[in-house]
This record gives C-alpha cells, structure tokens and sequence, in this order.
C-alpha cells in the first residue's frame, strides 16, 4: 500500500505540485514519493504590510511491519549509484522518498512445486544469479536508478531556491522594518520639536500678557490714587459748605446735588473694564475730620460693609453705579474734535498746508492740494488778473501766487527732481581698491587698430568685418601672463564714426593711438588726438606695420610734432612703441607700455556698491531681445539688478562676458553684455543700478517724455517761422530726400544719420525720418510710403511680412554693408533731384560792316562772320569796345534777300534786333545758344 499524498491543509496547489513530483509505476512496481511537501502561505500585519512565508510538512517514512527477508547482493553494475546516493548530505538523505510499494504477504512464504523443494548444492547456488523471493522487492534498474537520482537533484535544487528566497524576502522585510521605525523616529522628533516650539511661543505669549496686564494695573492704581485724592478734596469742600450752613446740608434736595457732582466707588467695586479692585479696605473707623450732624441710621451699617466713608454715603443711600473716570476722559476729548471741526466749518481756524507745485498744475488739482473749492482758486485767478477754467493748466509762477494769497506755503518741485541722488555718494578712500585700465584703441582707417588688438587677444575679429574695416565698437578684456588684466575699446577709423570715437575717448584711462608707418599721420590720426586730448587722458603711440617695406617710423614721429605730440625719442613724455600685429613684434612691450602708464594713474575704484557706468554699444537681437554692451566704471553689477540706461530700464536676466560666456558679476573695468531692458538704450548714455523697481520706472518715463519733447521741438524748428514758410511757398517747394535708417548697431545708426544729413544743400534737403536698430518691419514700410522715403538697411534684413508690403506699395530698400556705399547712393539721390542747369554755349562773333535803315523794319546790320557761326534764333550780346550792352535774339538772319537759318564764318550776311535799333557800325555781335545739362 503506498502513503497518501501532501499534508492535511495544503492548498491544491501544493497537492498539484506534490503529485508532479511523485513517480509511480503502477501497483506492483517501485513508486518513488517525497517525505516533505513544500508550500508558502502570505501573513497580513496591522499596519498594511505583507509577508511570504515558505512552509515544509515533514512526513515519516512508514516500513512494513514484517521482517524482510535477506537482500541477496546486488549486480556489480547496480551497485556504483547507490553508495553515490548513501553519501549525501543528512538533509538531502531525510528528504529522499521511501518506497511506496510494499509487500503484501509474508516473507517466510512455503516454495511451490518440485522445482523448489529440490536441494542445490553450493557450487550451483554461486553459479546460479540470484533471484529474488516470492515477496521479496524488485531490484531496479539502471534508468530506475538514474531517473531517483536526477529527481532527488531536482527536489534539492527546488530546496535551495526557496530557502534562497526566503532569505531575501526576510533581509526586503527587514529594510523596510527598519526604514519604517527610522520614519517614526523622525516623525516623532519633529513632533517633540514642534510641541517645544508651540510651549516655549505660549510660555513668551504669557509673560507679555502678563507684563501689559501688571503694567495696566499699576496705571489704574496710579488713577486710584489720584481720584481718592481729587474726592477728598471734594469732601475737605463739602465739611466747609456743611459747617457754614448746617441746617440747610440736612435738607433732602442738597443730597442729589452733591452726588450728581462727585461719588467715589467703593473699593470693592468693579473698575469700568470689569476688573475689581485691588487694593483692599481700610479699617471702619472714623473719618479723621467730623461728618455731618444729620446722619440717617443706614450709614453706620453701610460704613462697616464697605470698610471706608465717602462724600457720597454721607449724603445718599443710594448705591447705583457711575461713570469711570476713563469714560469721562473719552467724552471730554470726542466733544473737543468736534468742537475743532465745527470752528475749521466755520472758518473760525485756518489750517496751513505745505503745497507742492509742479512746472504746469491744473486748476483742479491745485485746488485738490490746498482742499478749498475750485471756485475759490478761480476768484483768486481772477483778482490776478488770469482767465482760467477748472481743466485748464497754470504756470508754477502763477500757482506759487495763488498759494501764497489763499494763506498757504509753496513748495516748488521740478519733474528733474526724480533724478536726484541717482548717483551714489563718493566713495571714501579706504573703500578703493585697484582695477584693470581701460585703454581705446584710436586712429585712421585701415592703419591696423583692430588686427592689433586681434594679436593680443589671440582672435580675429577683423575677418568678420564687411570690407576689412571696423564699423562697429567693441569692448574686451585681455588677461596677460602675469595675471593682469587690461580693458580695450576698439573704435572705427572712418570719418563718419566721430561720435564712436568721442564715445570711446570720454570713458577710456589710456588711448593707444595707432599710426602706420608706411602711411604716416592722416585726418582720423589728427581727430583722434583731438578727442584724447578733450578727454584728458594719456597717449601712448603704437607705430604699426613696420614689417612692410616702405616703413619709416621717424617720418611719424616727425608728423606728430605738428599736433603737439611729442615721443620720449625727440624728447617728450609721450611713450611710443613701434610693433607689426600681422607679425607680433614688441606687443609685449606695448603691454608694458600700458601697464606702466596705468601704474602711473594708480586706477582705482570701490567693488562694493552699486554699480555705474556707460553703455558702450545696443543692438537688437531677434533671439534675445535688447543686448547693450556696457562698462562697469564703479561698482560690481550683478545678474538680478534693476538698471536704468539713458531711457531704458528693466532687470538684468543674463550677463555675457567679450568671448559670449556667461557671468554672474561684473567688477569695475570690466565690459559685459546684459540682456533684459525694456528697449534698446542709445549708446553713450551712463547707467545705473537702483534698488526699487518702481523709482526705475519713474525715471525711465521722464526720461522718454523729455525725449520725445526734445525730437517734436526739432521736428518744429525744421519747418522754420512761418516767414520761412512763406518764402519756400513763394520760391517753389523745397525738395528733400527722405531717408529712413535701420542698423544693427545705435552706432552705426547714428554714423549713417550723420553721413546723410550732412550731403543735404540749399536746394534739396536730406530729411532722416526714423533712425533705429533691429530688422525692418511693416511699420517701417508704412513709414516709408507715407512720406516717399527710401530705407537704407546696414548690416540688418526685413521681415517676409516687410518685404511683400514694399514690394506691393513699391517702397525701395537698399541693403548695405560698407558705409561707403551708403553715402554714394545717397548723394546720387540728392543730385537726382536737383534742377536741371542751363548752360551757354558759344557759337560764333559776328562784325556790323553796316547799318541799313529798312521802312516797316528798322535798323538791319550788315555784318561779317569773324568766328563760328550764327544761327537764327540763337541769343546775341551786341558789344561795344568791349562791354555788353544789349543781350536779346535775332529777330531776323538773312543772306542776300533769303531767310537763312546759319551763316558760317567768312561768309556776309544780315541781322536785325528783337525790339533794340541802337546798333553802330563797327559793333560786334556774340552768338550763343543755351543748353541745359543735369545738375
């Protein structure tokens, strides 16, 4: 009979899985089945965690109760596994399964047939193999053996699995356990803290509500005093009355009136904010001064409960409550304002005010400020002899005289006035510290400033400019080996970048002026010693290009003297440095040159304020918006920082320093580009770091009033008095060239402004609408069209949008990237419009040989043709020893008695005047025709 299956309480699970692992082969054969049954059961906790728990059943291995018969010996061949198998581990020996077929009848069971019951001798039962008995197990065979021991290994690894992941489950729970207690510790820390925080703010709460509540006590104490005091004056006044006239203080009616004037609270009374008393009663004895004759027999009662006499228990028997003394104070001062109120209706007191006065005021608000009625300030105008509505606005002058006669005191403000204290105090000197210098780089065009400062910067900013020349300022920074740092400007060569080049002079320590050596001192050279010498500031002169062959350092230094400049080699104090940049010759000692000149200013400024400066050059980028390029001169500016530049303001979103890196502060020297003003701010103007956002605000509004202010007034003077305007109506309408002006940068901007304003003459004007930076945009082509202008873009595009509309309404834009170009195309303009000229051209002389006297015609001179030709109904001038005094036309040319229309020299003909007969013999005519030729 074989054993049953899985323990009692399995799931079918495990029954299912214990009868895949039983191999059976059938009743009567061996039947291999497990002893432990394996399972996992899930255990649910309180606090919503689960947990996987691996069980084992133990069964025991249950034997026949029979006694076996001898095993004979085993097969040499079937005996190699089981040793094998014997070997094991206990825990791999106690799970092996026992045999489930066990036999059923005796062992000792009685041989059948004469074939057993024979005797064998040994020698036949060695030879013989062995067989088993009738009840004897089967012995298995070699596959049986090989398929135990793989499902023995299978049973083993199966074990080792789950005992694997018991442990890991174990070591999860664990953690977690241990990650859970830590949550509850700090959750727990943090409460004892919170708990401490809440007792130790309640604990601080009631000691300043007991500190006001001794303080109030002590104040209501001092009022006691002071009322006991007060009452018994009183009662010192009433024993005077009573002793005057004792009978009539005993009449009924002097009682109310005594209480109705004073009565002092029994001591055990509640104060007026409900509060009792105090201070304890005193002893009932009697009054140190006598009472009254006439006392009623309550009071002796009433003096022992209450502990002490007053006037009003002497007088009444009446214990009602009163008034407090605070109540009375409270009425007293509420009937005093409105008592104030009613003499300021009335006009009994007169309340002067402080009146702040604008430049312009309207009479409304004026009135507003002093709080009388409109009408008021209106008669007051009036007796001044000004006819003012209630909108309309009024001088200072004239508001300072309305205050000061209706009684009040002026106080005159201007619209600057927000402006002031915009910069910051001076600095002490303790407070400096030394910064780099700033050095403008300054000379003529195409003289080698900018590769100059390509070669100690190490780049190539001069490959990225239109044409090989710079048309735009730039600011760097350049660290040397030694760790110092030096700031250079570089400034454009060509004539129309004056205002650049004053621009880089007025915030430069040292101006390196840069001359060719092959080309000697030029117009922009001599300009730019102008500007350093304006500016004050130190040159030193970089002699340039003496790599080439036709070098002559000398010849510079000689020119120079000329404009007062004077090199230590003819015996000045101006330092000179002769370098080549294209072949990097003494551009160290040009450093040092720098350095010591910087040595010699000792530069210095304070890190720690806020900071100031100068904005060097804005532009308008499509991806960033507003970009100014700016140098800080004191100060450090710091990402975050309201600025105000020129008219602009916002707040610094991003700084980037010359190389596009980005940084979060920028010390005094140092030149860096800010991203997030409102609008692009015109180069030049100074900027400054302010603390409120609104007072920004405020001083970016003036300043745009006042700008727009300043470009109407000049748009007003260009159309002159209204003489002028007369006479130009008279003379015929005066041309102009319209322009509008789009850069990349303000300072190209206003360089082309500048260039084209100056190619304007009597007769036609250059007219620049608008002058701006960033792309051309729809507004700019509507501009265009309304007043027939041409846009001259430089170095910027329009929109798709801008660029159909001009196409549409015919608008002309002209790119351009050189500003050569710009002004040749502008000057053509303007010569296109001039008027054509009219110009003589001469034809011949002609000589009178004689005068004839024609009846119905006049006089007609016979003349011969010395020089040219004359041509009928050409201009004539008739000369007489040599001066001119008649210049008309032919009326008539004649040859013979025929009209001709030319006679050539050497050839006699006739001519008459158009309306002159004073011709002589002798006289010579002049023949001309006028031609007219573009202007």
């Amino acid at each position: 009979m074989t054993e049953t299956g899985p323990a009692e309480g399995m799931s079918d699970t495990n029954e299912q899985d214990a009868a895949k692992g039983r191999l059976s082969l059938g009743r009567g054969r061996l039947e291999l089945g497990k002893t432990v049954d394996a399972g996992s059961v899930r255990q649910s906790f309180s606090h919503g965690r689960s947990k996987i728990v691996q069980v084992e059943v133990v069964k025991k291995r249950v034997l026949p109760a029979a006694t076996p018969l001898p095993r004979p010996p085993a097969a040499p061949g079937a005996a190699a596994p089981l040793p094998q198998a014997a070997g094991r581990a206990p825990a791999q020996a106690s799970a092996a399964p026992a045999q489930t077929q066990a036999p059923t009848q005796p062992a000792t069971a009685a041989p059948r047939g004469p074939a057993a019951a024979a005797p064998r001798s040994p020698a036949a039962r060695q030879a013989a193999p062995p067989r088993p008995g009738p009840g004897a197990p089967r012995q298995l065979t070699a596959e049986e053996r090989a398929a135990r021991t793989r499902a023995l290994e299978e049973q083993l690894r199966e074990q080792r699995r789950r005992e694997a992941e018991a442990q890991s489950i174990s070591v999860l729970s664990a953690a977690e356990e241990a990650r859970k207690r830590a949550e509850e510790e700090a959750r727990r820390r943090a409460e004892e803290e919170a708990r401490a925080r809440a007792e130790e703010e309640a604990r601080r709460r009631a000691e300043e509500e007991a500190r006001r509540r001794e303080e109030a006590e002590s104040k209501a104490r001092a009022e006691q005093v002071e009322a006991r005091r007060r009452a018994d004056a009183a009662a010192e006044r009433a024993e005077a009355r009573g002793r005057a006239a004792a009978p009539a203080a005993l009449r009924p009616a002097a009682a109310p009136a005594v209480e109705t004037t004073l009565r002092l609270r029994d001591s055990r009374e509640e104060d007026d904010d409900g509060r009792p008393a105090r201070r304890a009663g005193g002893s009932a004895g009697a009054p140190k001064r006598p009472v009254l004759a006439a006392v009623k027999r309550g009071l002796v009662d009433r003096l022992g409960r209450a502990g002490k006499l007053n006037v009003a228990a002497v007088l009444t028997d009446e214990d009602e409550r009163v008034r407090s003394l605070a109540s009375y104070r409270r009425q007293r001062e509420r009937e005093r304002r409105q008592a104030d109120a009613e003499r300021l209706r009335s006009g009994e007191v007169k309340v002067v005010r402080e009146v702040v006065i604008p430049e312009a005021i309207t009479v409304q608000d004026l009135a507003n400020r002093m709080a009388v009625r409109g009408a008021d300030v209106i008669k007051t105008l009036m007796r001044l002899g000004v006819m003012a509505t209630i909108t309309q606005s009024i001088d200072a002058d004239t508001a300072e005289l309305v205050v000061t006669e209706l009684g009040h005191r002026p106080k005159r403000v201007s619209e600057s006035d927000v402006e002031l204290g915009l910069e910051g105090a001076t600095d002490e000197e303790s407070a400096l510290k030394p910064r780099p210098p700033v050095v403008t780089v300054m000379g003529h065009v195409d003289h080698g400033k900018t590769s100059l400062l390509d070669a100690l910067r190490q780049t190539d900013v001069a490959a990225g400019e239109a044409g090989g020349i710079t048309q735009h300022i730039g600011a760097y920074q350049v660290t040397l080996p030694s760790g110092a740092k030096i700031t250079f400007i570089d400034t454009p060569g060509h004539e129309a970048f004056t205002a650049l080049r004053a621009r880089g002079a007025s915030v430069t320590d040292i101006v390196v002026l840069v001359v060719a050596a092959d080309d000697g001192v030029m117009p922009q050279t001599v300009e730019a010693i102008r500007h350093a010498k304006a500016a004050g500031a130190p040159i030193v002169v970089a002699i340039n290009k003496i790599d080439k062959p036709g070098a002559r350092p000398e010849r510079v230094r000689t020119e120079l003297l000329a404009h007062e400049v004077v090199v230590e080699a003819m015996g000045g104090d101006t330092i000179d440095v002769e370098v080549s940049a294209l072949k990097r010759i003494n551009l160290d000692k040009l450093e040092e040159a720098i350095l010591l000149q910087a040595e010699l200013l000792d530069l210095k400024a304070n890190p720690d304020r806020a900071a100031e400066g100068t904005v060097i050059e804005s532009r308008l980028d499509r991806g960033r918006g507003p970009v100014a390029t700016v140098l800080v001169q004191k100060g450090t500016l710091r990402q975050g920082d309201i600025v105000v530049a020129g008219a602009e303001w916002g707040r610094v979103r991003a700084m980037l320093d010359d190389r596009g890196r980005q940084v979060k502060e920028a010390p005094p020297s140092m030149p860096v580009e800010i991203l997030g003003l409102s609008a692009v701010p015109a180069a030049g103007e100074p900027f400054v770091v302010l603390q409120e956002e609104g007072r920004a605000r405020e001083i970016s509004e003036f300043r745009q009033r006042k700008l727009r202010e300043k470009i109407a007034a000049g748009q007003t003077a260009a159309r002159g008095t209204l003489d002028q305007m007369l006479a130009r109506i008279q003379a015929g309408e005066q041309k102009e060239v319209a322009v509008l002006v789009k850069a990349d940068v303000q300072g190209s901007a206003e360089a082309i402004a500048a260039t084209v304003l100056k190619l304007g003459n009597d007769e036609v004007k250059v007219r620049v609408l608008h002058s701006a930076v960033g792309q051309i945009t729809e507004s700019d082509v509507q501009l265009a069209k309304a007043s027939n202008a041409v846009i001259v873009a430089f170095n910027v595009r329009a929109t798709a949008q801008a660029r159909d509309l001009a196409q549409r309404d015919g608008v002309d834009i002209r790119y351009y990237s050189i500003i050569y170009d710009v002004a040749t195309d502008i000057e053509n303009l303007v010569k296109g419009k001039l008027a054509p000229k009219e110009r003589e051209k001469f034809l011949g002389y002609a000589e009178i040989r004689r005068v004839f006297e024609i009846t119905k015609v006049g006089k007609v001179a016979g003349c011969m043709v010395t020089e040219g030709v004359v041509k009928r109904g050409a201009g004539v001038r008739l000369l007489r020893d040599g001066v001119v005094i008649h210049t008309g036309e032919l009326s008539q040319l004649k040859r013979f008695k025929d009209d001709v229309r030319e006679v050539a020299r050497g050839f006699e003909c006739g001519m008459a005047f158009a309306n002159w007969q004073d011709i002589r013999e002798g006289d010579v005519i002049e023949c001309f025709e006028t031609e007219t030729v573009p202007a």
